[in-house]
């Protein structure tokens, strides 16, 4: 739980940063879907999808880099725990 405290905090801060960056030079009022009609959502849903957007993909990056900082030792440890529990029967 820490861990993922760890990825998603700084990630939902860093996204929030990203998002009036982005704004600031753009009116969401002119985004269009791919070159062709405008979108026609509110502003505040169009500011609120690109933050999850952008909190999803920073969230990712986070949790790819914490994945590969780990030694193969705590990787293979994470089932451990699991199997062990499962191997004893059920009364």
């Amino acid at each position: 739980m820490t861990r993922a405290i760890c990825i998603l905090w700084p990630a939902f801060l860093t996204a929030g940063v990203l998002d009036a960056l982005v704004f600031a030079v753009m009116d969401p009022h002119e985004l269009r879907w791919f070159g062709g009609p405008l979108i026609g959502w509110s502003p505040v849903t169009i500011y609120s999808v690109t933050f999850l957007i952008f909190w999803a993909g920073i969230s990712a990056a986070a949790a790819m880099t914490a994945l590969l900082s780990l030694s193969a030792a705590e990787v293979n440890a994470f089932g451990e725990d699991d199997d062990a529990a499962s191997a004893v029967p059920r009364a």
